[in-house]
């Protein structure tokens, strides 16, 4: 597999992830704005797997869209997960950009220990379909409780991500299986998470499947 058609997702979706959410937890922002929390940073070391992808050292960007009206599909008392539209993730790398071929996941999960924010993507690059998914782990109460009910902002912005020095240990890390060869690698991610707010842009259908 050509590295040239890996690596834009690879690379990109553990980076930069611009989200738009349903709740504001800003009473000064309105309903119907558009909320982006942006990923950008790093990728390795190398924690498990041969990376296959070749992105051990590669930076890019990923933008997610999700409508402000989103609910959770799924909840504990601790976390919320949400639907993110097939197409509505879209990665740019090296000025290439591509779109997730399936319903994507966002979930935000508030712990003791910090926040985190897990977005799962599908592609489909020359053929080959990938899944990747991206974990970045934020400062505790980042993130109030209403996020439990609409996605929101996370404060302070911007935050620094340490990476992960385990493949199943804390903080920040990016994991892709490219499924036509059995094939998973997880990497660390160093970078840099912020947060904010503007009008609505036109999405995705959100009952896409």
């Amino acid at each position: 597999m050509s590295k040239s058609y890996v690596a834009p997702v690879l690379g990109a979706l553990a980076l930069v992830v611009s989200s738009t959410g349903a709740w504001s937890q800003d009473a000064r922002t309105p309903p119907g704005s558009t909320l982006t929390i942006t990923l950008s940073g790093t990728a390795g070391p190398v924690l498990s797997g041969s990376d296959l992808g070749h992105v051990n050292g590669d930076s890019a960007t990923v933008s997610i869209l999700v409508s402000e009206k989103a609910s959770p599909i799924a909840h504990t008392t601790n976390s919320a997960t949400y639907k993110i539209p097939a197409g509505a993730i879209t990665v740019t790398f090296n000025g290439a950009n591509h779109q997730s071929t399936a319903p994507g996941r966002m979930k935000i999960s508030l712990t003791k220990k910090g926040d985190i924010l897990t977005v799962t993507g599908a592609f489909s690059l020359n053929g080959f379909p990938i899944t990747v998914v991206d974990t970045s782990r934020l400062a505790k109460n980042s993130w109030t409780t209403a996020v439990l009910t609409h996605p929101g902002p996370f404060t302070p912005s911007p935050q620094n991500l340490k990476p992960a020095t385990t493949a199943s240990g804390p903080g920040s890390k990016i994991k892709y299986t490219i499924t036509s060869f059995n094939q998973t690698t997880v990497l660390g991610i160093t970078g840099t998470a912020t947060s904010g707010s503007s009008a609505d842009p036109v999405l995705p259908n959100d009952d896409a499947d």
